[in-house]
């Protein structure tokens, strides 16, 4: 449980030579948890409801500076006065936006019709480099909630009650931190492999160990394996036997030029050659250069060499993550369904 809300009136100073216990309690109590994210709920109101007034962060900055930047001679013990200056930085880069936070676990919560009530427990590590895959983008939440809708739209020749789900194998291409195979596993109640580069493994197997005992106990089943598109020797074994997926997801996936070949590439060698076989693919419409990385991907899927049909394709607006400070404009997200 979160503590009350601490005033600035109740900060220990450093001037007033505060022990040890006082200044830690109070840097704890100084922590910015990541918001839970809600499907009906704005994100403005996400934002106020686990930040404070501009004012405040204002009035935390400086007091958490001036830790940093005090020698704590009062204190006699050097390893608490390094536990103090490490407390007080992890405070301030959580002031300082996701790209400057160290690593956050967030819940997601769902609520739909074809399952119990459920959240996900999603681990980011710290966004440093080349980490677009340690990061959890909206695109993949809104994906998510989609789900039941689509398996009672256009997959629902495939959920029918004849059918059992549990039998049914779905791939995730490019998982990240796992949060939309996840949920289609526990959703679904089918079996979902999860795939993504192997330096993203890591962190990915350890969302799908954390969330297991929850999937399974709504009657999913959960896999991994390291996939690269384009470079088989960089991939599992298990994805060399070609087009064995009955349903293929993906969120957010074009970042470079070589993306549309690569993706749809990948969804060709792994998509089931069979007409009841579909992929669904959501894209962000960020900016020109996504709008022309998409227009690629879908001439690629049409010119196949065995043509992948667009069947039906939708718009949603959705948002890329939270910030600190401001309100990120939302994002218009693309989606559409696949089948052979």
């Amino acid at each position: 449980m979160a503590s009350p809300p601490i005033s600035p009136a109740d900060f220990p100073q450093v001037w007033q030579r505060p022990s040890f216990e006082d200044l830690m309690a109070c840097l704890k109590r100084l922590e910015i948890e990541p918001p839970v994210w809600n499907p009906t709920t704005s994100r403005r109101i996400i934002l106020e409801n686990h930040q404070n007034a501009a004012q405040f962060r204002r009035e935390v900055a400086t007091y958490l500076s001036s830790v940093i930047s005090s020698s704590l001679k009062w204190i006699p013990d050097d390893g608490q006065k390094e536990a103090l200056w490490d407390e007080a930085s992890r405070r301030l880069s959580e002031r300082c936006g996701r790209a400057g936070m160290g690593e956050i676990t967030r819940k997601w919560p769902f609520e739909n019709q074809a399952s119990a009530p459920f959240e996900l427990v999603i681990r980011e590590p710290p966004i440093t480099g080349d980490s677009l895959g340690l990061k959890t983008w909206g695109s993949s939440y809104l994906l998510a909630q989609l789900l039941d809708q689509v398996a009672a739209g256009p997959l629902a020749h495939l959920f029918d009650a004849g059918r059992p789900a549990s039998q049914m194998d779905v791939l995730e291409l490019g998982s990240g931190t796992g949060l939309l195979g996840l949920a289609a596993a526990a959703i679904w109640k089918a079996n979902v492999a999860l795939t993504d580069l192997p330096t993203i493994m890591s962190n990915l197997e350890h969302n799908i160990e954390v969330n297991r005992p929850m999937i399974e106990s709504l009657g999913g089943n959960v896999s991994s394996g390291a996939l690269t598109w384009g470079s088989p020797e960089d991939s599992a074994e298990r994805f060399a036997k070609r087009n064995r997926f009955k349903i293929v997801l993906v969120a957010d996936p074009l970042y470079d030029d070589d993306h549309p070949d690569l993706l749809s590439a990948a969804v060709a060698d792994q998509l089931m050659e069979d007409k009841e076989a579909r992929a669904i693919i959501m894209i962000p419409q960020r900016d020109p250069t996504t709008k022309r990385l998409m227009a690629k991907f879908l001439s690629n899927m049409a010119q196949a060499a065995s043509p992948m049909m667009l069947l039906e394709e939708h718009m949603l607006a959705g948002q890329d993550d939270w910030d600190e400070d401001e309100e990120t404009p939302e994002v218009q997200c693309w989606w559409g369904v696949f089948g052979r």
